[in-house]
């Protein structure tokens, strides 16, 4: 079989029941950015700093693609879909706490950067508000289910955290911003 159908070379696509949109379709945007998010997860899963949090990190993999299968579906979550729900917004926050027991509070924005894993943690936060985002516009033109938001909205909080842990468990100094700041 051929990865390529050519059935999108006029800049439609299909999505889950058949339907044919365009590609800069919101429900289109909202789960290619979760694609997106989640390749970049997979690379965080290489870096040697983060092996401790290889589980967690495989289980947001697994629920970004629970989220992008209900975003790709124009009927909504079917019974029995795989989706996310209120435990795994509550696992995220208690992952969040565990990572945030070693730091120092935080008092000033911090710059990405110092470590590859620092600077991975922070791509997948910026990517995540993107995915958030995105999927707050299609919220917007039809109902979502609101677990799907609340795990975005907690993941870009996660991914910042932890870059914060790598930072510390590396060694590494995170630089302040304003860079003046002490």
């Amino acid at each position: 079989m051929r990865i390529y159908t050519r059935t999108g070379d006029g800049g439609e696509t299909s999505l889950f029941n058949g339907d044919r949109v365009h590609k800069d379709d919101a429900r289109i945007e909202a789960y290619g950015t979760l694609d997106e998010l989640n390749a970049i997860v997979g690379g965080l899963l290489d870096h040697e700093a983060l092996a401790s949090h290889a589980d967690r990190l495989r289980a947001i993999q697994d629920h970004l693609f629970r989220i992008g299968g209900v975003f790709a579906d124009p009927e909504g979550p079917r019974p029995g879909a795989l989706t996310v729900g209120q435990a795994d917004i509550e696992g995220l926050e208690q992952w969040i706490d565990n990572m945030e027991e070693p730091l120092e509070p935080l008092r000033n924005f911090v710059l990405p950067g110092g470590h590859p894993a620092l600077s991975a943690c922070h791509l997948a936060r910026t990517v995540s508000r993107r995915a958030e985002r995105r999927a707050v516009a299609l919220d917007r033109l039809v109902a979502q289910p609101e677990a799907a938001l609340q795990y975005l909205n907690r993941l870009s909080d996660a991914f910042f955290t932890l870059g914060r842990w790598a930072a510390h468990t590396t060694g590494t100094v995170e630089v302040k911003w304003p860079l003046d700041a002490k």
